[in-house]
């Protein structure tokens, strides 16, 4: 039965407990006033149901359109810890990152992103345009079922259908998790699981089925992303605080089963159990070496946030709030999660992906409180649209991010676009792999770490950085160079500021010592 929020006198499922109905009232005709009570519930929840689906539909829409359009990167782990490690996976060659020389990240993701280039492969998408797309379009919904699951977590926290719909349009729609939605990130990918896992796990009174499915969701999150271990931890730590003895030991069966295959993949590609764990934790957290990247002080990302989306941010934080009494388990697990991200060092917005959809949730449920204070179908019906278009008017000025406004490159360069950057280079890297003539080239314009590698260029030749041998050496015939640098050769194709030039000269001769590891 959908709980409306009536006031105590029309709703009966909201009033006071009252005592059992003696056989003879059970026989007496309702009162008007009940009689009314199920048509404002079918509306309200209509209402709900209808709202999910436009904001899900228009989540969808604003993700497939940003890939179909962006080929830029954010940052180099998009490609080289997903796209690239999946092309040498499909179609054996790319360049090695040092995570996956040293063993630092384990192969869950670039397989799952190895299987949607298969797919399109079979499909006949074997050129860059066609699988890039695939597999941006798959994160993009990915992204939108997300969204999905927020409102699946909300409604198992005690929402109504109007609460839960308007904590789904703050994750679909919200401008932070449209940018990161289409890219092939670990946090996109797990962000789902952690969700649905925790609406079917985290509420009182599930089924065993309901509670391993979940629980199983959230193992799969952390194959995906180690990080998400923390959900894990959470979800036995409140299961035992509410002394549910039997579902916190079938949890923990779960989880452990989930750990063995995590350290059982492992072993099967790296040679050692849980290798890519201590490795990452060696690195990270004994010798800090992440620091390197970057750091920030403890309060970035609230600061990032309410950068990010000024008005959202502080929208969904109070409602968040408010749901506190009546989640305070989710709420302990979204703050947790956000307190210890806090504490490292190095820190980037994109780190907080996963638990952006239980922020969204609990203010669902913060939401669902102020509607029960609200009399009438008219009034809670605004306030729920309210809360919509205030997610809707972060969406709209998307297109105006910046880095800094991301938290990314805030000293460097903050003013510059968020969106298609490098994405020059990415298309002419597209555009040179289709050249008959091309036997090798050379990136003069940027690092090879925020360029596409392999999965843009898509051609078994070698692929120099810009610190690598000079155009006199003969190992290459193309140059991607900024504009005013072709020297002597034929300009092939420009892009923005960068043009693709062919060298003068026939052919390339061999190189021995090629290295296919990411400088």
């Amino acid at each position: 039965m959908d709980i409306t929020h009536r006031p105590p006198e029309v709703n009966p499922a909201v009033s006071r407990r009252a005592p059992p109905a003696t056989p003879k009232a059970s026989t007496s005709a309702p009162a008007p006033v009940r009689a009314s009570a199920p048509v404002e519930a079918l509306a309200e929840r209509r209402l709900g149901l209808v709202l999910l689906g436009l904001v899900l539909a228009l989540g969808a829409g604003l993700r497939l359109h940003r890939a179909l359009h962006d080929d830029g990167i954010y940052w180099p782990d998009e490609v080289y810890q997903s796209l690239e490690p999946a092309h040498r996976l499909v179609y054996g060659y790319g360049l090695i990152a040092w995570e996956f020389v040293e063993g630092a990240r384990n192969w869950a993701l670039p397989a799952l992103v190895a299987g949607v280039l298969g797919l399109g492969r079979l499909l006949g998408l074997d050129e860059p345009s066609g699988y890039l797309a695939l597999v941006k379009g798959f994160f993009a919904l990915v992204g939108t079922a997300t969204a999905w699951a927020t409102w699946r977590l909300s409604r198992a926290s005690g929402a109504s259908s109007l609460g839960a719909s308007a904590g789904a349009a703050l994750f679909a729609l919200a401008v932070v998790p449209l940018y990161f939605g289409p890219r092939a990130m670990s946090e996109n990918a797990s962000a789902l699981p952690v969700a649905l896992g925790l609406a079917l796990a985290l509420p009182r009174g599930v089924s065993r089925r309901a509670l391993v499915t979940g629980a199983s969701l959230l193992g799969l999150s952390v194959l995906l992303r180690l990080q998400n271990g923390v959900f894990c931890v959470g979800l036995l730590g409140v299961l035992l605080a509410r002394r549910q003895w039997r579902e916190a030991g079938v949890t923990l069966g779960v989880l452990s089963g989930w750990a063995l295959t995590f350290g059982l993949l492992d072993k099967l590609t790296w040679g050692r159990w849980f290798h890519s764990a201590f490795v990452y934790l060696d690195f990270n957290l004994v010798q800090g070496k992440a620091a390197q990247f970057g750091t920030e002080a403890f309060d970035y990302y609230p600061r990032i946030l309410r950068r990010a989306m000024p008005g959202l941010s502080l929208l969904t934080g109070a409602l968040a709030l408010l749901a506190l009494p009546r989640a305070w388990g989710l709420s302990t697990l979204a703050v947790g999660f956000v307190v210890l991200h806090a504490y490292q060092p190095h820190k980037e917005l994109r780190f907080l992906v996963p638990v952006m959809p239980l922020f969204a949730a609990l203010a669902g449920l913060g939401l669902d409180s102020v509607l029960g204070m609200l009399r009438g179908f008219p009034a809670r019906a605004t306030a729920t649209v309210a809360v919509v278009a205030g997610a809707l008017m972060s969406a709209a000025g998307a297109g105006a991010l910046t880095f800094g406004e991301l938290g990314q490159y805030e000293r460097v360069r903050p003013k510059d676009s968020a969106w298609d950057d490098q994405g020059s280079v990415n298309r002419l890297l597209v555009f040179a792999g289709r050249q008959d003539d091309v036997c090798g080239l050379k990136v003069e314009s940027v690092h090879l770490a925020w360029a596409g590698g392999y999965s843009y260029f898509h051609r078994n030749v070698p692929l120099y950085p810009h610190s690598g041998p000079g155009r006199g050496s003969g190992l290459f015939s193309h140059v991607i160079t900024r504009a005013g640098y072709e020297g002597a050769g034929a300009t092939v194709a420009r892009d923005g500021p960068l043009a693709l030039v062919k060298l003068s000269g026939a052919g390339c001769v061999p190189d021995p010592g090629y290295s296919w590891r990411l400088p």
